[in-house]
């Protein structure tokens, strides 16, 4: 996506849907930049993890649109025009709302169907600036645009606290991520001028050294589970299965084995992986744009978001976390459509190795990961 605040070095490595474009989140939940817990799923001793998600999912409704108008996007196959910072889409209508919402894709707005700003939209609208929208009071609107970005960038690390909170694998520093997280919550609730002076990079760095950890805990004991059925280590498929930030754009890895695999930020955009075992896979900052997801078992993958899987391709036989929902672009039943193979695919290639500010890894990168 071509969304500004999505390029950059943040912790993850993942995608977004988009709450500016009006219901569209609400109905479609899915950015860390460039990564819910389900019915049942709670935190240790009881605790809400799926409660406190559903204060990360965007409420379209009760947001002043602040993505049609915060952020600027770039002419590209996500956004079909170019847009200033600050200034509203022209397609955002007096009520908040989107005046081509049922319509998005094949008017050229992808990428607005693949954003997520993790709540923090109404959380600035209604919080931080107590339902005075820029509209009514236009002297808040510069404050509220540079708010908005902080916010969500706050919003997508109580995602994944809250998602790590939740793992079983994890437990012995729940009590680490619980702090964290409500550290993290406190942040969120400072004021306009705190948050446009928050050192969001700092505190970005901490919690991704805590989800680094979570990760390997998760994935350690899928390791010794497959030693188990294995009799025995197997140090040479461990060492393929580190793919932290690897170029994999257009990769063949149709039915690959890449169950407990460390793909931190990788670029898989247009990948093959159908049929791909991702179970306990380390998805955060994934860019999946394109990539073909049909028939695939993603359950138990970690900290993947919905934002990756609005940008990506996959079927009814895409098995997904309970946590989050089949994207509405994706055929109910049957393969997906094959991908461009060839001089097209090698042009498609290189168009997308280097992505659109912004582009649709969600605010997730790791850096020195």
């Amino acid at each position: 996506m071509a969304k500004a605040e999505y390029g950059g070095e943040h912790m993850t490595d993942g995608p977004a849907t988009r709450p500016g474009a009006a219901r569209s989140a609400r109905d479609r939940p899915g950015e860390v930049r460039h990564g819910e817990v389900g019915p049942g799923e709670v935190g240790p001793g009881g605790a809400g993890p799926g409660r406190e998600r559903g204060e990360l999912r965007a409420d379209c409704g009760s947001c002043f649109a602040l993505c049609c108008v915060a952020l600027p996007f770039s002419a590209s196959a996500d956004f079909a025009v170019d847009k200033e910072a600050g200034r509203p889409c022209h397609n955002l209508q007096a009520d908040f709302q989107c005046g081509i919402h049922e319509r998005l894709r094949p008017e050229g707005f992808p990428g607005c169907t693949v954003y997520d700003c993790f709540g923090a939209g109404q959380k600035v609208s209604q919080v931080t600036f107590g339902g005075m929208d820029w509209r009514r009071a236009p002297e808040t609107a510069g404050r509220m645009f540079r708010v908005f970005p902080i916010m969500r960038q706050l919003h997508e690390l109580l995602w994944y606290l809250t998602e790590a909170l939740s793992l079983p694998q994890a437990r012995p520093i729940h009590g680490e991520i619980r702090r964290t997280l409500d550290e993290t919550e406190a942040l969120t609730r400072r004021d306009a001028d705190a948050l446009a002076e928050l050192d969001v990079a700092a505190h970005r760095h901490d919690v991704n050294e805590l989800l680094l950890r979570t990760s390997e805990l998760v994935r350690e004991e899928d390791r010794l589970e497959e030693d188990r059925r294995e009799e025995g280590p197997r140090d040479k498929d461990r060492r393929d299965k580190d793919r932290r930030g690897a170029d994999l754009i257009g990769a063949r890895l149709k039915g690959a084995d890449l169950r407990g695999a460390n793909l931190r930020g990788a670029y898989l955009i247009g990948a093959d992986l159908r049929g791909a075992d991702l179970r306990t896979a380390d998805l955060i900052g994934a860019d999946l744009r394109g990539a073909d997801l049909g028939g695939a078992d993603l359950t138990g993958s970690v900290f993947l978001t919905q934002a990756q899987l609005n940008s990506a391709r996959g079927d009814g036989a895409t098995k997904l976390p309970a946590s989050l929902t089949r994207p509405e672009h994706w055929p109910p039943s049957g393969p997906t459509p094959q991908r461009p193979r060839g001089k097209r695919a090698d042009h498609e290639k290189s168009r997308q190795k280097s992505p659109q500010k912004g582009a649709s890894r969600g605010t997730w990168r790791t850096p020195g990961r």
